[in-house]
């Protein structure tokens, strides 16, 4: 298992746009991709909705990891694409 730890930038927090770039990223791997947030996990192939439905915000710390044969992959890039749109 590999993780990584991001703390939300935007000022309107996660949104339609961002989340749905976030999910197309995670659905390339074949890893489980679970992201954990305000004391709740969720798949981030589960959909738009499953990540929106968190609320997150501004400020707020996330932490996804990543388990399975693309891990390595998965996190280098998930990582970059929340630095590059959240």
């Amino acid at each position: 298992m590999q993780q990584f730890v991001y703390k939300i930038k935007d000022k309107d927090g996660v949104h339609a746009r961002p989340a749905g770039l976030i999910i197309h990223h995670a659905v390339k791997f074949k890893s489980d991709i679970i992201l954990t947030a305000k004391g709740k996990q969720i798949s981030l192939k589960g959909g738009i909705f499953s990540l929106m439905g968190l609320g997150i915000r501004c400020g707020d710390e996330i932490a996804v990891s990543c388990t399975g044969e693309d891990e390595a992959e998965a996190v280098i890039d998930l990582k970059q694409a929340f630095e590059d749109n959240l």
